[in-house]
């Protein structure tokens, strides 16, 4: 059972939609706010497993190591219809990035959320190229060559699109 109530849910900073006036994705700034130069930021892509908060984990400690950065944290759904995206896409998101928004807050970094429907992998790299982040951060399950060839894996797409460094932390 889901103890997430819609008034413990944030307003969005920004938000996309579509044609269909669909809600596609969306934006929300943490409580330490958003920094106006983004000089040192990076992409944490966030799916709510264990791997993905290992990965938020890694990426703290690499941050550390190199001063002051950010984190923009993404989290891409599936497509929802227009009447779930307005109910559920911004719950979902904020539900799956629980642990990684502690984290980051906890260790003082600033963040900004963004959730976003369609193809993960996809999604993630034209997010970072847009950005113009450091780097992207994903955790993988790490699955063999066969297993990624029959179900594929996103970290395995974003590494081979992707026009900035990645880390995959396992």
């Amino acid at each position: 059972m889901n103890t997430l109530q819609a008034q413990d849910l944030p307003q969005p900073s920004s938000t996309q939609r579509d044609a269909d006036d669909r809600l596609i994705a969306l934006s929300i700034d943490g409580s330490q706010g958003f920094p106006a130069q983004e000089e040192n930021s990076w992409l944490l892509a966030i799916d709510g497993s264990d791997y993905s908060l290992r990965a938020a984990s890694e990426a703290l400690r690499l941050s550390c190591q190199s001063g002051d950065c950010s984190f923009h944290v993404v989290n891409v759904q599936h497509w929802l219809s227009k009447e779930a995206a307005e109910s559920e896409l911004l719950h979902r998101g904020w539900a799956a990035t629980k642990g990684a928004r502690a984290l980051l807050d906890q260790a003082g970094k600033p963040w900004r959320l963004h959730v976003l429907m369609g193809d993960a992998a996809e999604h993630i790299v034209n997010l970072a190229k847009r950005l113009g982040v450091r780097g992207i951060v994903v955790g993988s399950r790490g699955l063999g060559a066969t297993e990624n060839l029959l179900i594929g894996s996103v970290a395995y797409k974003v590494i081979h699109l992707s026009p900035v460094s990645v880390l995959v932390a396992r």
